[in-house]
């Protein structure tokens, strides 16, 4: 089921490269490379600055060896693990994104704590799936390119988290996509899966660098989506919105 699309850009897509940005920015780096959250931890900025906080979780789903430890790495600034393995339960990675949106000039930082489990653990643990469901806000499809059965497998990955009253952000991401020339997967056959799912497809590969050039789009597009959500639900009777942090002011 396709979703609804912003009728235009929310946020500022650019701003981390402004001069305005710089001290937000500087909050979730340490000597210049990214800070690593603990689950109670927060970008901390000058008392006389109050940004407000809102929080999302987000899974990451695939088969085995398509790259969800490492995309949560990569988004997260760490090391990529340089030897495969099978996530054998439930990680989590909390990362932060100051983003400024465009029709009010807000600036709000985006706490994502991103999910990553096994799937032959969550083939075995019947509990595992529940979990990762529960209170989820976004889910990513992961499928490699170098890997054809992962890309035929995008469809029962997201029967799995579909339902009648599903709200959840969704995102397909293609791994593994500087390695073209061993393609199982063609531009053509991905163009057709937008159309037929309505869903984007973000790609991504290579190497990574210490700058945050590598991720911000990848970050903003979920952080835009993430938040246009939340502004439809806020026209249904269903209630204030529940992503704000207590003490949302930091």
């Amino acid at each position: 089921m396709a979703q609804d699309l912003p009728p235009g850009p929310i946020i500022i897509a650019d701003w981390h490269l402004c001069a305005e940005s710089k001290d937000f920015f500087n909050r979730i780096l340490q000597k210049k490379k990214r800070r690593q959250f603990g689950l109670l931890e927060s970008p901390m900025m000058a008392p006389h600055v109050a940004v407000e906080t809102v929080q999302y979780k987000v899974f990451l789903s695939g088969k085995s060896g398509v790259g969800k430890t490492c995309l949560a790495a990569r988004l997260a600034g760490l090391s990529t693990p340089s030897m495969h393995y099978e996530t054998t339960g439930i990680e989590t990675i909390v990362l932060y994104w100051p983003v400024k949106l465009r029709e009010n000039g807000r600036v709000l930082f985006f706490r994502l704590q991103l999910w990553d489990c096994g799937e032959n653990a969550l083939r075995r643990f019947d509990h595992l799936l529940p979990s990762c469901k529960e209170q989820v806000d976004a889910v990513l499809f992961l499928f490699s390119f170098t890997d054809r059965t992962s890309f035929d497998d995008l469809p029962n990955q997201i029967a799995r988290w579909s339902g009648p009253s599903d709200q959840l952000v969704k995102m397909v991401v293609g791994t593994k996509f500087d390695l073209f020339m061993h393609s199982d997967v063609t531009q053509r056959e991905v163009r057709q899966f937008q159309e037929t799912q309505g869903l984007p497809v973000l790609r991504t590969g290579g190497e990574v660098s210490d700058g945050l050039g590598d991720v911000a789009p990848f970050l903003n597009c979920l952080a835009e989506r993430l938040w246009h959500q939340d502004c439809m639900a806020a026209t249904l009777p269903s209630g204030p919105n529940t992503h704000y942090r207590e003490g949302a002011l930091i």
